[in-house]
């Protein structure tokens, strides 16, 4: 089978997408990737100091039940901003 992303498959794939985004909006399109990236990392760390921060140092069991509560408001995902237009 090969591999698929090798030289000349590569090379195809990053005019295709050339294409459909155009040039214009390739910048935006990695800025808003990089931004995920970060939140998606971000949030990640938190996961895990949390995780860190419910456990007990003694090592006895945790009587908390449930997921670690926020200090802000959950909001259901049809409530969140739409994206700005262009």
């Amino acid at each position: 089978m090969g591999n698929l992303f090798a030289g000349p498959h590569l090379w195809i794939i990053l005019i295709i997408i050339l294409l459909l985004f155009g040039a214009a909006k390739l910048p935006a399109l990695a800025k808003s990737l990089g931004q995920s990236a970060r939140v998606f990392k971000g949030e990640m760390k938190a996961m895990k100091e949390d995780g860190a921060a419910e456990t007990p140092a003694d090592g006895s069991a945790s009587t908390q039940t449930g997921t670690a509560a926020s200090s802000a408001p959950a909001r259901p995902a049809d409530q969140d901003t739409p994206p700005r237009a262009s």
